[in-house]
């Protein structure tokens, strides 16, 4: 179904140039002189990058009808994750080139969400925040706590992240997995 610029507004999903996109902020700007048109923020579904694209009266776009799945992460063998969907309990086994960056904050059991196209993955949305356990980094110091400063620390899942100087190897911290940084530390 062909959608006109009217129907454009945010979390509306279209298809443009071959790719699924979803409209993330949309701005109807109708001047005094010359036609309405639509200045649009689109990003894209399968590799998370964001567009902005003028629409005039004319133009259209074809509707994307998007599904979003309950999904549990399983395991990941090379560069291949495995996924479980909740309600059906098929395994999916997906590339590591077809999920986005914060595909790094994995961690076994953990619930995602799913993003489906015609029964094709597109991507995975994690929780906003997530806790994991220090795997590697530089022992504490005595008297760090009162300093400002930060040290590289890896986590369970692989991936590494800056962390105050009082943490060491074993403390579980909060992680926001849209930024990559350090939040607190869980207990």
């Amino acid at each position: 179904m062909a959608l006109s610029i009217n129907q454009f507004k945010s979390g509306v999903t279209m298809i443009l140039d071959g790719e699924v996109y979803q409209i993330v902020e949309a701005e109807h700007v109708k001047p005094a002189k010359g036609s309405a048109f639509v200045r649009v923020r689109i990003k894209n579904l399968k590799n998370g990058s964001l567009l902005d694209r003028t629409f005039r009266g004319q133009d259209s776009a074809e509707e994307a009808f998007v599904e979003q799945r309950k999904m549990q992460f399983l395991y990941t063998s090379d560069d291949i994750y495995h996924f479980m969907d909740q309600e059906n309990y098929d395994q999916l086994a997906v590339s590591k080139d077809n999920l986005s960056e914060n595909s790094r904050f994995l961690k076994d059991n953990l619930e995602v969400l799913g993003i489906f196209y015609k029964d094709s993955l597109l991507n995975i949305i994690i929780p906003n925040f997530i806790e994991l356990v220090i795997t590697e980094t530089e022992p504490g110091i005595k008297g760090d706590t009162a300093k400002g400063g930060n040290k590289i620390a890896k986590v369970e899942t692989g991936a590494t992240v800056l962390v105050p100087l009082f943490i060491n190897i074993g403390d579980k911290i909060k992680v926001d997995t849209r930024t990559g940084a350090y939040v607190e530390r869980a207990y």
